[in-house]
């Protein structure tokens, strides 16, 4: 089974230090992990340098993968080329690596994807033509088409309606039980964090604060750390666990975070 640690990591974008000392236990396939942390934290920039996207110090140490492309990446803005359409630019995702040849596994394996995500109908529409939340599943597509073993995804929910994010979610979640996958998400909805997520990551300020079950990580002393607001956290009448903000919850029970 795959897996994925951080030692020591450290990240440096134009010349200033954005992350240091980031060190992990294993996070490992079948587990949906949230990233948390406040806007500026350095979310992204771990995405990243995980990636090989950005310089730094430290190792990042994948054990168990058996491609030689084990990582893909869902940056917060990405949806293809606007002069592709839909079924070209995933399709195009499918052959990243130097692959020349599209073979009748490649087309089916983009027919199944967009079908798996709901966005079939949207196959033969320009990228450019889409809406901010269409163009988010699109990312979502290329990134789930390139079969990976590790999968990091950054705000893939921020702009669907909510229907959309529950449904995605659910998605991710199944998709690391059913195909062994280590799944990291970035996001800001800690009612998500707290309903889909196995484990959860806190960086702030650069650096790590927590990381391990969301409901040991999740909890009102942290959230008064990083966030600066008060919180408890109960089981709705669904026997979901509901995040309560300075006295507020949320009515529908869809374990979302209510600001007051």
């Amino acid at each position: 089974m795959v897996s994925l640690q951080l030692q020591d990591l450290g990240a440096r974008v134009g010349g200033r230090q954005i992350l240091s000392g980031i060190t992990t236990p294993p996070l490992t396939g079948g587990n949906l992990v949230a990233l948390l942390g406040p806007n500026a934290a350095g979310k992204s920039t771990l995405f990243r340098r995980i990636f090989g996207l950005a310089r730094g110090g430290g190792q990042v140490n994948i054990q168990g993968a058996t491609s030689a492309r084990p990582i893909a990446y869902m940056p917060q803005d990405n949806g293809g080329r606007p002069v592709l359409s839909v079924y070209e630019s995933v399709l195009l995702a499918r052959m990243q690596g130097g692959r020349l040849k599209v073979g009748p596994e490649d087309h089916a394996k983009v027919a199944h994807v967009l079908a798996m995500l709901n966005i079939t109908d949207l196959r033969a529409r320009s990228v450019g033509d889409l809406s901010g939340g269409q163009r988010q599943m699109v990312g979502a597509a290329q990134a789930l088409v390139q079969d990976p073993q590790i999968l990091l995804m950054d705000e893939p929910t921020s702009a669907l309606d909510l229907s959309r994010q529950l449904d995605l979610m659910a998605l991710l979640r199944r998709l690391t039980r059913d195909r062994d996958l280590l799944i990291v998400v970035a996001m800001h909805d800690l009612g998500h964090a707290l309903r889909h997520a196995d484990q959860a990551m806190v960086i702030d300020r650069g650096g790590l604060v927590a990381c391990g079950p969301t409901s040991e990580v999740v909890v009102p002393s942290l959230l008064r750390q990083v966030f600066g607001v008060e919180t408890r956290i109960e089981c709705c009448s669904a026997g979901l666990p509901q995040l309560i903000v300075d006295g507020r919850a949320d009515e529908s029970c869809l374990c979302r975070a209510v600001a007051v």
